[in-house]
């Protein structure tokens, strides 16, 4: 799988990522054989990046993954963790669970906002021990969208010192918000921006600002959501978007991306998927897979050929901007 560097930092991530929030039981349980079972398809489908965060499963994902990695080269593969958020026993917890949050697992830790610089080096701490690493490539600061100031004032100075020891490779932030993300990549000298749900083919928000950002500085992107909360692996009504019911004007949007895609013989999460590489500074795409099968059918849908004449009628439509940058035809399965 092709592997692209992030900035100038040397740290390598493939094409695809494999988002490991899905085994830390997002919204449904996931036995530990099917975690681990993912994590070896992703291996076995040439996937070398993993993206995980405390947040996932209060710390489930980061233990899942790290079982799960533990027996191959070190070098062989790039991880990513995140910080902002400290685990700590919950005094109330044990006999309820975290699904207020998104993850069907025990309450009995809770999660306290720390943009610290003790919180960061707190945070890795605790991250390193669950995966059972030396070390982890890339670290994110977490959704800093509501502590920004402290976020910028001592959480990046931490990662920036951490970066210039070599206890960690590139640094950034992961958020869905633009306008923050656009200020850390004027502000500071973060490598990597994971921007989730807002450089994808349902929405181009991220085009305005985020990516013209990086491309000016020479950092990389990361997208994430690129279905949108799963609106784009099925559009119907009660599907979901941003994480809660799709509204009907951007149900009908995802519909006739559906259909015009599959005029052109292009299912709508291979079309998802291909979309965001036509900008130059998008070096992986996150995907999220709780089972073997899923990353079966994700690796699958990025290898299905994407003919230009889709993009062409989607420009055509309006249901892309003008200015908005495809990736180049790919070959039909038939061709020489």
């Amino acid at each position: 799988m092709r592997t692209t560097p992030l900035g100038g930092t040397g740290v390598r991530v493939t094409e695809l990522s494999f988002g490991a929030a899905g085994i830390g039981n997002l919204y449904r349980p996931v036995t530990a054989e099917a975690a681990f079972a993912a994590v070896d398809a992703a291996w076995d489908a040439g996937i070398r990046t993993f993206d995980t965060a405390p947040h996932y499963g209060l710390g489930l994902s980061e233990r899942r993954l790290g079982t799960a990695l533990c027996d191959r080269p070190r070098d062989a593969y790039t991880v990513s963790t995140k910080v902002g958020r400290l685990l700590e026993p919950n005094p109330q917890g044990g006999a309820g669970d975290d699904l207020a949050h998104g993850f069907a697992v025990s309450d009995t830790r809770r999660r306290v906002w720390d943009f610290s610089a003790d919180g960061v080096l707190r945070s890795l701490e605790a991250s390193l021990n669950r995966l059972g690493l030396d070390r982890v490539d890339i670290a994110l600061l977490h959704d800093p969208d509501d502590h920004a100031a402290q976020a910028l004032t001592e959480a990046y100075p931490a990662l920036e010192r951490l970066r210039d020891e070599g206890v960690v490779k590139a640094i950034g932030i992961g958020t869905s918000h633009c306008a923050l993300s656009a200020r850390f990549l004027r502000e500071t000298d973060i490598d990597v921006v994971l921007l989730a749900g807002r450089y994808t083919l349902l929405e181009q928000e991220g085009l305005a600002e985020v990516l013209p950002e990086a491309a000016a500085r020479g950092r990389s992107v990361i997208i994430g959501g690129v279905f949108n909360s799963g609106l784009l692996t099925d559009p119907r009504p009660g599907a979901t978007y941003d994480y809660a019911p799709v509204p009907q004007p951007v149900l009908d949007r995802a519909l006739r991306l559906k259909a015009i895609a599959a005029r052109h013989g292009v299912p709508l999460r291979a079309a998802a998927l291909h979309f965001p590489f036509g900008h130059r500074t998008v070096a992986s795409v996150l995907s999220g897979a709780r089972s073997a099968e899923e990353v079966h059918d994700t690796v699958d849908q990025l290898r299905h050929p994407v003919p230009a004449a889709l993009w062409d009628e989607l420009h055509a439509e309006e249901l892309l901007a003008p200015d908005t940058p495809v990736p180049a035809a790919t070959p039909s399965k038939e061709a020489p």
